[in-house]
């Protein structure tokens, strides 16, 4: 088992190193950070079981650390060891799963109960997940024995969307009795790999078994029926026709369920009460829009229901979910200026403030929703391709190019997945704003050296009678600039450089038979056919006649 000790002063994770007793609680490997930075860089490595962290950080505060801890590394236990008796601090431990909040001076008892109780802690979690994924695994080998694709033409397909009910209802999959109903979508997230990994890698596997859990606590008394939509992209949805009780309460109960076996609590979109099977299309609707427009600073909050958005940007929400209004959202425009500056200046310290006022910016309305942030990403890009074609002008594709690809490297963050994180959107827009800033740097210093513009010339010139003074006047330089610069850059004189390019050319067209030596030397710019031979056979070895008679062979 392995534990990190995260603190800035040398001393203290001296002192951690010393007053906890590793080999009682198994722990055989200690590692050390020295910010929540590097702290973070460490967990991917290494994924160790507990983390002692400080919470008064330089370069990555234990706040941002926690979170992300919470979020991207569930598995992992923490405790926190500080200077600062702070209530704030340690509901922030305690809402992010931290096992203690101890003050320092650290008394050697105290770390060791806490060691004790998170060692204690993340075995008897790993045993339980290991046994509920074997339950899960089983479960979802079994065939679904629902028709996932009727229950998604009630939705997709209101000409037949009675016929398809009748059907239901005579194979006992609907109530006859059921006249309304509501219709939740199960946020699921194609992007979290952790939870993936659990049922190597299987998607579909990890559907069957959200759905199972949901229908355990469905089917006992009838209220409704959950099952794996196919009407789009990859969704699980729930029809309940028991609407007398409260969707609150119910939604609870299965995300309770989810949690102790998955160890991660989904996110349900929830429309409004309405007409079986007639209503399912814009309940459908609904649900999906109360997903895409929840507010994802609302860590505890699970039940999502419709909301609408007025022509001033204010979030209403009519169904009685209990969310309040807000202010006009934050547009890119507000930090774009910021952005160019940064991107232009190249410097990583303007980058890295760009990159934290755009998060700062982002969420200090207190509403972060996933509609933002793919409005927010469209803008990011857009700003981008303009920035680029400013630049670089009819070069820029080439550049956009290359970034795109970058993009499918290193995607953002997934906008509307089971948890949010400030800090990895803040990581993104660093990493897009650095990749930007070095293509337009490296493409403008090789576009602003004159010797490839020069090369590509001759190239396309190669045939007229070029001569140093005549292109160094072509491009605005001086014939020494060139001379020394092509020495230089290609270790041979400008001279030779046309010469053999001259005949590079010629050994291609001495391959067509119907050419005479005369209309090849005149082609590649010698207008002497004996002192084109000559040329020739210097830089070949052989004739020009030889030559073809050896390439036509």
């Amino acid at each position: 088992m392995k534990a990190l000790i995260v603190d800035d002063e040398a001393r203290v994770r001296k002192a951690v190193r010393l007053l906890v007793d590793w080999d009682a609680h198994h722990i055989d490997e200690i590692l050390e950070a020295g910010n929540g930075n590097e702290a973070i860089e460490v967990i991917r490595e290494a994924k160790p079981a507990l983390v002692i962290m400080d919470m008064m950080m330089e370069s990555g505060s234990g706040v941002e650390l926690m979170t992300w801890v919470n979020e991207f590394a569930g598995n992992t236990k923490f405790i926190v060891v500080s200077g600062h008796n702070d209530f704030d601090f340690v509901r922030q431990t305690v809402r992010n799963g931290g096992i203690d909040y101890i003050l320092k001076p650290i008394e050697a008892e105290a770390i060791n109960t806490a060691v004790s109780k998170a060692v204690a802690a993340w075995r008897s979690e790993e045993e339980e997940r290991s046994q509920r994924q074997q339950q899960s695994i089983r479960l979802n080998e079994i065939k679904p024995i629902y028709g996932e694709k009727l229950l998604s033409a009630l939705i997709d397909d209101p000409i037949n969307s009675e016929a398809s009910l009748r059907r239901l209802v005579s194979e006992g999959v609907i109530p006859g009795n059921a006249e309304s109903s509501r219709l939740i979508l199960v946020q699921t997230d194609s992007g979290n790999n952790p939870l993936l990994k659990r049922f190597g890698g299987d998607s579909e596997l990890l559907y069957y078994a959200i759905v199972n859990i949901c229908n355990e606590f469905l089917h006992p008394q009838s209220k409704g029926i959950a099952f794996r939509y196919w009407g789009g992209p990859p969704e699980i949805a729930i029809i309940l026709w028991d609407v007398q009780e409260s969707v609150v309460e119910l939604i609870s109960r299965i995300n309770q369920g989810i949690y102790r076996t998955l160890q991660f609590r989904m996110h349900f979109g929830i429309s409004n009460t309405g007409s079986l099977p007639h209503r399912l299309s814009m309940q459908r609707t609904e649900a999906a829009e109360a997903l895409l427009r929840r507010n994802l600073l609302s860590h505890e909050d699970y039940c999502h229901f419709p909301s609408s958005t007025d022509a001033h940007g204010k979030t209403v929400s009519p169904s009685g979910d209990g969310s309040a209004s807000h202010g006009s959202p934050v547009i890119f425009a507000h930090v774009q200026e910021d952005w160019k500056l940064a991107v232009i200046s190249g410097n990583n310290e303007a980058l890295s403030d760009a990159a934290q006022h755009w998060t700062h910016e982002l969420s200090r309305g207190g509403v972060v929703t996933p509609e933002m942030l793919n409005a927010w990403k469209a803008d990011v890009l857009l700003f981008r391709i303009r920035l680029v074609r400013d630049a670089l002008g009819v070069r820029a594709d080439a550049a956009l190019a290359e970034l795109e690809h970058a993009d499918q490297l290193n995607p953002a963050p997934y906008t509307n997945g089971y948890s949010f994180s400030l800090f990895a959107w803040r990581d993104w827009s660093f990493a897009l704003m650095q990749r930007l800033s070095q293509e337009l740097s490296a493409r403008q210093v090789k576009e602003s050296n004159p010797m490839s513009d020069i090369v590509r010339y001759v190239e396309q010139n190669y045939a007229s009678d070029l001569s140093l003074q005549e292109v160094a006047g072509k491009f605005y330089v001086s014939r020494e600039y060139v001379s020394r610069k092509f020495k230089q850059e290609y270790g041979i004189n400008f001279s030779d450089y046309i010469g053999n390019v001259r005949i590079e050319k010629a050994k291609l067209l001495l391959q067509n038979p119907n050419l005479k030596l005369s209309q090849i030397s005149e082609m590649v710019g010698f207008h002497d056919v004996k002192y084109f031979s000559k040329v020739f056979k210097k830089q070949v070895g052989s004739s020009p006649k030889d030559y073809r008679i050896q390439k036509n062979i």
